[in-house]
Parts: structure tokens; sequence; C-alpha cells
């Protein structure tokens, strides 16, 4: 990982503000492609987030987890695409400002922004670009009697180590994509899954549903419905959970480990406060360059609304490519703006550090 690091700073190394074309607010995918969009634009950006390393929910809360839609990818794994796009924005430079929230932010009379940190940490941006996808988040937590009494870590919220579960008799709790992603393939190397959801409709995507409704029918998964009521352990070691079913009957569904996939809280956090218009707990931007209602600030992926909007990764690649351009306006008014290939333009080559031999 350290071979794709961009550069990362100490406060006592920055006692002066850091002046960038743009601040982007949040290191997850979306906000890591967002520095190789503007640096095609040769636009430096500043990078912040709240993690102790680059990556958002795809390295924090399942790295290992496969994903499907990225172009080019017929299946690639979540660190493994952010481990590739560290290595894509390295030629631009960016700085790398982790473990850290923003805590001022404020736009100035000359039209560029002051952002400060909880570390620090002061910017001059031109511009400020939010790619927090959620805001601060944390994943929704197992709740249920007798919790406390266990002593072990055999209650998980993501996946680190798919080896963990081999030959294990494996509870997922959940009905979104992550947990019907994530029957399937622990299916390959747990002994037994037991998939509870609250109700008997998933909230995944078809496809995945049928695979899983497919893993059912050859018994290699068993489903139930229900709520979790209380936890079953043996010396601190977890053992089961009782649910009560649809039918408000008593179960205990007995295994060794459990994943909870119950999806995050989301919550703005200080972005909350800076003015922006917000629908629903997300910032609403424009779809012609993804401006919020502030000029000069933008948001891109999940933080972002507008009519047709979709939470995906490949989306927010988009957004990030028409905001760099909408930077670029923001920045320079009366400069003409055009479209280079990367394939053909000695200038794309240029910046991006290679040769047309390569």
């Amino acid at each position: 990982m350290a071979l794709f690091q961009s550069r990362t700073f100490n406060v006592s190394e920055n006692p002066t503000p850091i002046k960038t074309d743009a601040v982007i607010i949040g290191a997850g995918p979306v906000g890591l492609f967002q520095v190789f969009e503007l640096g095609l634009l040769d636009l430096k950006a500043e990078l912040i987030d709240s993690l102790p390393q680059p990556g958002g929910q795809c390295a924090e809360l399942y790295p290992e987890k496969p994903i499907y839609d990225i172009p080019a990818y017929p299946v690639v794994a979540a660190q493994e695409l952010i481990d590739n796009l560290m290595a894509q924005i390295k030629p631009f430079n960016a700085g790398m400002h982790l473990g850290q929230q923003v805590e001022r932010f404020e736009k100035r009379e000359d039209g560029r922004f002051t952002v400060v940190t909880s570390k620090g940490t002061s910017f001059d941006a031109g511009a400020v670009i939010i790619a927090a996808g959620l805001g601060s988040f944390l994943p929704r937590r197992l709740r249920a009697r007798n919790l406390e009494q266990l002593t072990t870590d055999q209650v998980q919220y993501k996946v680190t180590d798919r080896e963990r579960y081999r030959g294990k008799k494996l509870l997922i709790l959940g009905g979104g994509d992550s947990a019907l992603d994530w029957t399937m393939d622990l299916a390959e190397v747990a002994d037994s899954i037991a998939l509870i959801h609250r109700r008997a409709e998933y909230r995944g995507a078809p496809a995945s549903v049928a695979k899983v409704k497919a893993l059912v029918e050859a018994g290699r998964v068993q489903e139930h419905q229900g709520l979790i009521m209380e936890v079953h352990s043996e010396d601190g070691r977890f053992t089961g959970l009782e649910i009560m079913d649809l039918d408000k009957q008593r179960t205990v569904v007995e295994g060794d480990e459990v994943l909870v996939f119950w999806g995050l809280a989301p919550d703005l956090g200080p972005i909350a406060d800076w003015g922006l218009d917000i629908e629903k707990k997300q910032l609403s931007v424009d779809t012609e360059q993804f401006q919020t209602s502030l000029p000069g600030v933008f948001a891109v992926g999940d933080i972002n609304t507008y009519p047709g909007k979709k939470k995906l990764i490949l989306s927010g690649f988009h957004e990030a490519a028409l905001a760099a351009f909408g930077v670029q306006k923001y920045l320079y008014p009366d400069k003409r703006q055009f479209v280079q290939y990367t394939t053909t333009s000695p200038i794309m080559h240029k910046r991006l550090g290679v040769s047309d031999k390569d």
C-alpha cells in the first residue's frame, strides 16, 4: 500500500495554510477518482478523510467484498479497487490528510475557501468537493439480550478475511446487497450459512436474490425470518441466536460466527451546518457540474441527490468527471474548455507521466 500512498502530513509540518485548487472531503473510491479527473485538467487536490486509511466504506467495511459492476472488471475486490485507484492518482501527488474531520469551513470574499480540520490542518482552497459518502458512518449494531456476556469477537460487521469462516457455521443478518453478496461468496467456504432477515422479502438486487434462493433450494443456505431476541453463549463464547419468527414462535439458530449487515447509520456531521441545500440528509446538486447551492462547492457520490440519482460507484465516477470541469470553470471562468483524450493527447501524457511509447 505504501507504494501507492500520496503525500501525507503531520500538523506540525503545515503551520501555514496549504494552498490548492481543490479540497476533496472524503477519500473513498469516488473521492480518489476525483483526484484523477482534476489532475487531467492540471488542477491540484488535497484529500481529507476521518478514517485512518483511504478507501472509505470499501476499505473500512468490506475490503474483500467482490464488486461486479466496475467497467472492464468482471469482478474486483473492494480493496483491490482502492489499491488500483491509488496507483492511478499517483502522478498527481495529492496530499492525503487522514484521521481528521473538517471543523471549520468558510467562503471568503475573494471566492476561495478556508478549511480547517480537527488536527489543525488549514487549507486555502479554490473549490471544495464533498465526496463524503454517507457522511460520518457506522454500521448499525446488533442489540439483543445477553450480548454483553460475549467475551469473544464472534460478532463482526465486515469481512476482512474470508478464510476465518472456512468450515464454520455462519449466521448472516440482513436482507440487502451486502448480506446477499456475502451469503453467495461465503457459501463456498463456510460449513453452513443461516441467512436471517426480519421479513421474507429482500432489498437486494433481483439477480442476487435469485442466486441466494438457488443456494437455499440446493441446501447450502438456510433462510430464517424474524427478529433477533437473545444471544446464546457458553463461557463467553457465542453459540447461537434466539429469533422470534413471523408467527411469533421462538427458535434458536445455532452458529459459530455472526456477520451483521444492517447497513449504515448516516450522519452528515458538520456538513449539515454549512448552509447547503439538503434533501433527506443528502446535498442537492445540479446535473451539469454537480455543484451544490453554494457556488464553488461541489458534491459527488452517495452524499448528493438529484432527479434520477442512483447510488452506484460507477455513477460517482461519472459525477467526478463532470465536477472536475465544473471546478475548472469556477476557478477560470474565462478559460475555454475542451476535452482531450488520454489515448492521443501529448498534454495528457505529460500530466500522467507517460510517453507516447507507453
